[in-house]
């Protein structure tokens, strides 16, 4: 899974997504954002965490801290559909092979 990396000013957070200065302190706070070298700025690891973050705060109106919990179970959840995805591919490729329809890989 790639990794984009966007940095954002309070006044771009403010503008695209609807946070006020002191709800993104807030979210710095708890940890679910990083601050930036430059004032006022800070870092988003992934693009759509931030619109997540803010729907999940103006919909739900939910505490920094609930909004950490739900995150990390969503990452956690994205980790287990990769894990699963992999060894669903692994199934597949076992199963070709005992079908006589995969290669066969000589690893010696």
């Amino acid at each position: 899974m790639e990794t984009h990396i966007l940095i954002l000013t309070f006044q771009e957070c403010s503008v695209r997504y609807g946070l006020e200065t002191s709800v993104v302190h807030e979210l710095l706070q708890a940890g679910l954002l990083r601050p930036a070298a430059a004032p006022e700025t800070v870092i988003v690891d992934e693009p759509d965490d931030l619109p997540r973050l803010a729907r999940l705060h103006h919909e739900l109106g939910l505490a920094p801290e609930a909004l950490d919990v739900i995150m990390a179970m969503r990452r956690r959840l994205v980790r287990l559909q990769a894990t699963l995805d992999y060894e669903r591919a692994r199934v597949r490729q076992l199963e070709d092979f005992v079908r006589g329809s995969g290669p066969v890989l000589d690893f010696n």
